[in-house]
């Protein structure tokens, strides 16, 4: 069986721990609506709306125990939860600090509660939280059994784990990581290790994204590219050799030698493999030479612990924005921008960007901030005799200039965000816009966001796929068969 955890994102956590310890050491209670995510690696529930039980009102003293959600308060949210296809959870508080567990009396009010309520919640799974003030345990009840909750993850700029209790840590670290492991420690390493991180473009900027992350001793990437090498590549590419590109064939003066070139040069997928098993041979690395918008592709990259998008097509966009918010992980958009005039030539105000994509209102979604062109979505979905229909450019010789330095930029800083944030390392102050730097000035600007209260994607809607999970379906080709 699969481990169970739970994502919830940061400020619905705040909101959930200062209900629950407003400071008056006593106990207080919350029932979470929760989507589910189901894959081979784990079991997530997504918190996705927080009900808060007024004290005296919802949360009343108990007939067999110290307290308890009226039967008014359960019936109101397990319906709602029954009607969004939502799982049901209980929360309530005890004392102490680093352990928690339930009492004999909560596990009696489950054994008393719970069998009705997957009956009302069309078999759930329903279940029960209780926190400590830096742990959680729980319970996970479905038709096939009961099991217990392996972890529960607030999802943010800065990650944090909570456990039933403390984790052994270890003090084992292999040689070649021991000067990066004073920076973060043996168990930060070990994080680091256990992580599944999701690469959507695999060119000048995925490449060294992946290339640093192997170094860095990411237990797992999943890189996904459909595209092979082709010479323009060449400088941009990490660890890409002429072989790569068959650069001997492709610029023969014959052509038909040329496409024969095309066609052997290899994928940019497995360059990075190459290039990840030569700086961690541990590394896991699953290599998707698909296009993200495969529902296959995508449903792979849903319980990844942080995603990175270096492709820039707006359907690559769409499909990591909703993998971000549909399955609570954490993001990074990386880009860079060369402007030119079409007619002159001249070039503009070079910048790199370097985007968190965070899973909750105002973390950064990509639809609230007009970064998903409507009319790029379109012409991309167009088959090519389509496009020029309509007259758009499809010459494959017209290029946005790339530079590797300046994808390097732009990595650099989404890959220590990524590190510091997984690891918890940022101060509570820390700055969660964009960051833009402008080359030309020598200038980083923090870039504001928007958010948008009908977002179907970050929003609370009933439309919304926001920590839907398995029961929304991603902006993806149907999978395949």
């Amino acid at each position: 069986m699969s481990p169970h955890s739970f994502r919830i994102g940061e400020p619905l956590f705040h909101q959930l721990m200062s209900h629950l310890f407003p400071g008056d050491c006593d106990e207080h209670g919350a029932i979470i609506a929760a989507g589910i995510s189901r894959s081979t690696r784990r079991i997530d529930l997504l918190a996705r709306e927080i009900f808060l039980a007024k004290d005296g009102v919802d949360y009343v003293p108990g007939r067999t125990g110290y307290r308890a959600l009226t039967a008014e308060f359960v019936a109101r949210v397990s319906h709602h939860c029954s009607r969004e296809g939502l799982a049901y959870f209980a929360v309530h508080c005890h004392g102490g600090t680093d352990a928690v567990s339930f009492s004999p009396t909560d596990i009696h009010s489950h054994q008393r509660g719970y069998p009705a309520l997957l009956d009302i919640t069309k078999d759930g799974p329903v279940g029960a939280l209780v926190f400590a003030a830096n742990a959680v345990a729980g319970q996970i009840w479905t038709r096939e059994g009961i099991q217990e909750l392996h972890d529960l993850t607030v999802v943010g700029l800065n990650h944090r784990r909570l456990f039933p209790s403390s984790q052994q840590q270890t003090s084992q670290v292999d040689a070649r990581y021991h000067r990066q492991s004073l920076l973060f420690g043996a168990s930060g390493q070990q994080m680091l290790r256990q992580a599944k991180v999701g690469i959507i473009g695999l060119g000048g900027a995925g490449s060294l994204v992946n290339e640093w992350l192997a170094r860095l001793g990411v237990g797992e990437i999943v890189a996904v590219d459909p595209e092979k090498l082709d010479l323009t590549n060449l400088s941009r590419v990490v660890g890409a050799t002429p072989w790569d590109a068959q650069e001997f064939l492709c610029t023969h003066h014959w052509t038909w030698l040329n496409r024969i070139g095309r066609g052997l040069a290899s994928r940019k997928v497995r360059i990075a493999e190459r290039v990840a098993r030569q700086a961690n041979r541990h590394v896991r690395f699953r290599a998707l030479a698909t296009d993200i918008t495969d529902m296959d592709t995508a449903h792979a990259l849903k319980d990844a612990d942080f995603l990175f998008l270096c492709a820039d097509s707006a359907q690559a966009r769409l499909v990591f924005n909703s993998l971000v918010h549909q399955y609570l992980i954490p993001g990074m958009q990386v880009g860079s921008k060369v402007p030119m005039d079409k007619e002159t030539g001249a070039i503009g105000d070079i910048f790199v960007a370097s985007r968190p994509v965070l899973p909750f209102p105002n973390g950064g979604c990509l639809h609230c901030n007009n970064l998903i062109d409507a009319a790029k979505l379109q012409e991309e979905a167009m088959s090519p005799d389509e496009r020029r229909g309509k007259g758009y450019v499809d010459d494959p010789d017209v290029r946005a200039p790339s530079v590797i330095t300046l994808n390097a930029l732009a990595c650099a800083q989404a890959a220590n965000d990524f590190l510091l944030g997984f690891l918890g390392l940022f101060y509570d102050n820390r700055d969660e816009r964009y960051l833009l730097e402008f080359c030309r000035q020598r200038r980083w600007r923090p870039g504001e966001r928007k958010i948008l209260d009908t977002c179907l994607h970050c929003g609370r809607s009933q439309g919304s796929i926001y920590a839907r999970g398995d029961k929304a379906r991603l902006p993806c080709k149907p999978a395949r068969r």
